[in-house]
């Protein structure tokens, strides 16, 4: 008996399929959905930025909208027409997709170079969306360059690329370029409630703050974290179960860790690290996210830098609490203390002799504190 799957991962189930539901990315969708309105459409278009934050998301419902038969008031497609249906089913013969990564020869070029001369059968355009397009080989991108300035008033070419900077300038002079952002720790955490809320999974917003930071800005990734939290903590996702899932320290370490530097207790501190070190943390990371505690009690001292704290509500009180016992002499010190210690972290033969030596200096700013 062949066997079924009914699960779909999150980044394939929540996929967005209208402008509106691009998390992220406003300022591009915008533009997109106004240039179909005036009917201001481009031959070529290259979208680049990070994996994961919606570059080949965007290009699919551009293809889709312009197609559309039926446009919504908002510009968006209706998602009830021939063309918007036979899209959502994958079976469009309107909209091409090639991965350059596993075709970037000449030969495939001119395979699609044969393909844009065919009109579309029930659309207005045909759609060529070219992924990875920085992977194509030096001749195919000069076998491209014609086609690409002159194309078919059908066809419309619509390229996504991590690294636009590999892309040749006679290339890019033919697009209008699209530059996608890191989504925005606050949108991620947004996105994960709402699939949270559909799946009725129980969570904890501190807990997906850490999956939102874990993902680097990359949605793709966050979601991909997400659906393992989901398995690792049954439906019911803590703040806790995400730093044992993901082997993040604890934030409750660096604070426990401020308030003995506060109080000049080196021994306590020591021990805490050898406790760190016991459970498998990487050293160099933990350095790193101290410095980053620091300057997260910077940032908390002054109303109009709050924004730039991102964690999540529970977390926030404790900074807040904390920064209140700090004063800015004392966190400058501390701050440049860890730096230091990170820059020359690679260099030091002991490594963890050499973050003890700066744990021992963080204790001694303590008179500095008032």
């Amino acid at each position: 008996m062949e066997a079924t799957q009914s699960f779909i991962v999150s980044a394939r189930k929540y996929r967005p399929d209208t402008f509106e539901t691009v998390v992220g990315q406003k300022s591009i969708t915008s533009t997109l959905k106004n240039a179909i309105k005036i009917d201001r459409l481009a031959q070529a278009y290259l979208f680049c930025g990070p994996r994961g934050v919606g570059k080949t998301t965007c290009a699919r419902i551009f293809a889709k909208t312009i197609n559309c038969q039926h446009l919504t008031e908002t510009g968006e497609a209706c998602n009830a027409c021939e063309s918007c249906d036979s899209f959502n089913k994958n079976r469009s013969y309107n909209i091409h997709e090639l991965d350059a990564a596993s075709n970037n020869s000449v030969e495939d070029i001119r395979s699609l170079i044969e393909k844009v001369r065919i009109p579309p059968q029930i659309s207005r355009y045909s759609v060529y969306i070219i992924d990875e397009v920085h992977m194509l080989s030096q001749a195919a991108f000069n076998a491209f360059l014609k086609t690409l300035e002159e194309p078919p008033r059908h066809a419309i070419f619509i390229m996504a690329t991590t690294e636009k900077h590999k892309i040749l300038p006679t290339i890019l002079s033919r697009c209008q370029i699209f530059d996608f952002n890191r989504i925005q720790i606050s949108d991620i955490v947004g996105y994960l409630e709402h699939i949270a809320r559909q799946e009725n999974i129980s969570y904890e917003t501190d807990a997906l703050t850490i999956v939102a930071q874990k993902a680097d800005g990359a949605m793709r990734d966050a979601l991909s974290v997400f659906d393992q939290i989901v398995s690792f903590s049954n439906n019911q996702i803590t703040y806790q179960k995400v730093i044992d899932n993901l082997n993040v320290l604890d934030f409750e370490y660096y604070f426990r860790l401020t308030n003995y530097f506060l109080e000049n207790k080196v021994a306590e501190v020591l021990l805490i690290f050898d406790e760190i070190l016991a459970k498998g943390f990487d050293t160099h990371n933990f350095i790193n996210g101290l410095s980053r505690h620091f300057r997260d009690l910077l940032v908390c001292k002054v109303e109009k830098t709050m924004e730039l704290l991102e964690v999540g509500a529970g977390i926030k009180r404790q900074y807040m609490e904390q920064t209140a016992k700090c004063s800015d002499a004392f966190l400058f010190e501390c701050l440049e203390i860890a730096n230091a210690c990170d820059l020359s972290y690679k260099s030091s033969k002991n490594q963890r002799l050499h973050i003890e030596i700066c744990l021992i200096q963080l204790c001694n700013q303590s008179q500095k504190k008032k």
